[in-house]
C-alpha cells in the first residue's frame, strides 16, 4: 500500500484532505491532480502534496491504482466520459459526492460497474476549498462505502483497508440506503439551517435587532448555513426524493407542535422535549458524522485590561494552539464571555483542565 498511485479528479475540500491524509499517512504514495482551479493545484504542488500536476484528464491517470472523482457532482458525467479511455482495468474507481444512486446509474451506462466503489467521507466544515482542506477532517470520520453490484471483493476489501489506513471508519452500505441515511442526518439539517436563518432575515426589524443579539445557541444551530450554496443547490436536486420525502414529514412534525402550543398542551409540550433530549443524550460523544463537531468553550472573563491576553498567554505557555477567539457581545452565557475554539478535542480538554484550575468558570457545548 506504501506504493499507491493516486489521482485527483478535482481537489477542493475533500479531495484535498484525502489527498493529505494519504501524504501524512502514506508518505511514499505517488499523488496525481487535474483541477480548473489552477491556484489550487498550484499550493497543493508548493506544500508538497501532490507530485503532478496534470493539464487535464489525460493518459497521465492510466497508471493510478486509485481515482478519486472529487470535483462538484454536475461534472462527473463530463469528467467519466473523458476519463474512460484511459482508466486501467486494474484501478479502483471512486467518487466523494454526499449522493450516491446518479452516479452509480451513470457508472453502470459506462460499463465501468467492475471497478466503481462509491466513497463519501462523512466529514466536512462549512469551509470549502482546498485551502481549507487538511488531513484530521478524516480522523475517526465514518466514510460509508457503496459497492456496485459486480466490483470484486477484492477491489472493496483494498478500498476499506486504505481507508482505514489514513484514520478513518469505513462503513459498507447500499447506494439506496446511503441516500436516505444522508438526507436525513446530514441534507435535511442544512436545508432547516438555512430556513431558520432566511427567516431570521426577513422577520427582523430595519435596524436589524434580531441579527445584533443573535448568538449562542441561534449560532451554534446555524452553524453549518454558512456552507458552499453550490454544493447544497447540486444535493437537492440530486437527492430530491428523499429529502422531499422527509421535509414533508419534518413539516408535519412542526404542525403538530404548533397545534400544542396553540392550544397549551403542557404535557404534550413537556414530552416533545424530554423525548427529543433523552433520544440527544443517548448520541455518540464524537465528532463522527457528515457534521463535523466544534470544539468550542466561552469563558467568564473580568471587565479589565488584559483579561483576554492572560487566558491567551496560559494556553499558549502550556502549548495549547488556539484557532479562534472572539468575544460574545451579549449576556447569554456569562457576565463577559470569551468564546474559544480549538483545533481538536485533546486541545479543548487541555484548556478546560488549566483554565479550571486558574479558576476560571468556563463553559462547553
Amino acid at each position: 500500500m506504501s506504493t499507491l498511485t493516486c489521482g485527483f479528479i478535482g481537489l477542493g475540500l475533500i479531495g484535498g484532505s484525502i489527498a493529505k491524509a494519504i501524504r501524512s499517512r502514506l508518505p511514499s504514495s505517488r499523488l496525481i491532480a487535474y483541477d480548473i482551479n489552477k491556484a489550487s493545484l498550484d499550493l497543493a504542488l508548493e506544500e508538497q502534496i501532490i507530485d503532478k500536476v496534470c493539464p487535464a484528464i489525460d493518459a497521465s491517470f492510466h497508471d493510478c491504482d486509485y481515482l478519486f472523482l472529487c470535483a462538484p457532482v454536475s461534472c462527473n458525467d463530463d469528467n467519466l466520459l473523458t476519463l474512460k479511455q484511459y482508466i486501467s482495468p486494474d484501478a479502483i474507481l471512486t467518487d466523494v459526492g454526499s449522493v450516491k444512486t446518479g452516479i452509480h446509474r451513470h457508472i453502470e451506462a459506462l460499463g465501468l460497474s467492475s471497478q466503481f466503489v462509491g466513497g463519501h467521507p462523512m466529514a466536512g466544515s462549512e469551509r470549502f476549498g482546498y485551502q481549507n482542506s487538511k488531513a484530521s477532517l478524516l480522523e475517526n470520520a465514518y466514510y460509508i462505502l457503496t459497492p456496485s453490484e459486480t466490483v470484486p471483493s477484492e477491489k472493496v476489501t483494498a478500498y476499506q483497508d486504505l481507508v482505514s489506513s489514513i484514520g478513518a471508519i469505513p462503513l459498507i452500505l447500499s447506494y439506496d440506503q446511503h441516500d436516505y441515511v444522508t438526507a436525513a442526518i446530514s441534507h435535511l439539517p442544512h436545508v432547516i439551517a438555512a430556513s431558520l436563518v432566511n427567516l431570521i432575515k426577513s422577520s427582523d426589524s430595519k435596524d436589524g435587532i434580531m441579527k445584533m443579539i443573535a448568538a449562542g445557541g441561534f449560532k451554534d444551530i446555524t452553524r453549518i448555513a454558512s456552507s458552499s450554496p453550490t454544493m447544497w443547490q447540486q444535493i437537492c436536486l440530486t437527492n430530491t426524493a428523499n429529502i422531499s420525502g422527509l421535509l414533508k414529514t419534518y413539516i408535519e412534525y412542526l404542525t403538530v407542535l404548533s397545534d400544542y402550543i396553540d392550544n397549551r398542551n403542557e404535557e404534550a409540550l413537556y414530552r416533545f422535549f424530554d423525548t427529543a433530549r433523552t433520544y440527544r443524550d443517548s448520541f455518540t460523544n464524537s465528532s463522527n458524522g457528515p457534521i463535523k463537531a466544534e470544539y468550542v468553550l466561552t469563558v467568564d472573563i473580568a471587565d479589565r485590561p488584559g483579561a483576554i491576553a492572560t487566558i491567551a498567554a496560559l494556553l499558549a505557555e502550556h502549548e495549547v494552539s488556539i484557532k479562534n477567539i472572539g468575544i460574545n457581545h451579549n449576556r447569554e452565557l456569562a457576565e463577559g464571555a470569551l468564546r474559544i475554539e480549538f483545533y481538536d478535542k485533546k486541545a479543548t480538554e487541555a484548556a478546560v483542565r488549566l483554565l479550571t484550575e486558574s479558576e476560571y468558570r468556563i463553559h462547553t457545548r
